[in-house]
């Protein structure tokens, strides 16, 4: 007697394409996970595609267009379970810093002729026009929790993520605190963890690409930054960067606009 595997599809909206590569780049983890799942629709990886419904559909990218509004509704209605995919897929991503200025006015600049074009006046999350059963953070994200999180949803338990900052891996990694020992800007204390700490430890600042961590204090943490700005408006920039459309991060740059008027 055999077991049917769940049914598992991944779909790109507006993105670069680079959470979907972290899933190809699992290698031998994902031949792994082939034995347990059934990956019925990945365009990025094969042209063979199953009808749904999908018992989990992963998502990446964000809803820049109104083809793409009917698009994921689709996406929710075929499948059981949704993944938001990556830091464009749970907070609009890079696209979404035409959120704070003139979409138009951009189109206007970029292409020659941006009559041609049909986009939305912002880039939103997947969440602004669907329920989302579970988010995964990252700018790309972290194949490992990739992982981690397919193999929760198999097991019909919630994924064990990491609850701090990107501070601890700073400290796992023997990476002394570039804000403290040189006054860089890093919002690390502020970021979730996931990417490894790769910025502090060549020595930049973080800039937020998994997102807000769960206990951050965005008054204190935005007190501190302005006194190490090497130019106005610095702090308020590092916040509006991938993940600038994450509530936190808006709340921070908002409560900053005042003093920083062209961040």
């Amino acid at each position: 007697m055999t077991t049917k595997k769940p049914t598992v599809a991944v779909y790109k909206f507006s993105s670069c394409d680079g959470c979907q590569l972290s899933i190809l780049n699992m290698e031998d983890d994902l031949l792994d996970l082939a034995d347990a799942i059934d990956i019925a629709y990945f365009l990025e990886a094969t042209r063979a595609q199953k009808p749904g419904p999908y018992d989990i559909a992963i998502v990446e990218g964000s809803i820049t267009t109104p083809h793409e509004i009917e698009r994921i509704k689709e996406v929710r209605a075929t499948a059981k379970t949704v993944v938001a995919l990556g830091t464009c897929a749970t907070a609009g991503g890079i696209q979404a810093l035409r959120n704070f200025a003139n979409a138009d006015e951009f189109a206007r600049v970029v292409y020659g002729h941006p009559e041609y074009l049909q986009y939305l006046e912002t880039a939103t999350p997947l969440s602004e026009h669907i329920p989302v059963d579970l988010e995964l953070w990252g700018c790309p994200v972290n194949k490992a929790q990739v992982i981690e999180v397919i193999v929760a949803l198999l097991n019909n338990r919630l994924p064990n993520l990491p609850p701090y900052s990107v501070c601890l891996e700073c400290k796992r990694r023997g990476t002394i605190c570039i804000l403290v020992d040189k006054g860089i800007p890093c919002i690390g204390p502020a970021t979730q963890a996931g990417c490894g700490a790769i910025c502090p430890t060549i020595g930049r600042g973080c800039y937020g690409c998994f997102g807000p961590s769960r206990d951050v204090n965005p008054g204190a943490m935005a007190t501190m930054l302005r006194q190490l700005e090497r130019y106005p408006g610095e702090t308020a920039r590092l916040f509006r960067g991938i993940s600038g459309y994450a509530p936190t991060f808006r709340t921070i740059v908002d409560d900053l606009l005042p003093a920083n008027e062209e961040a």
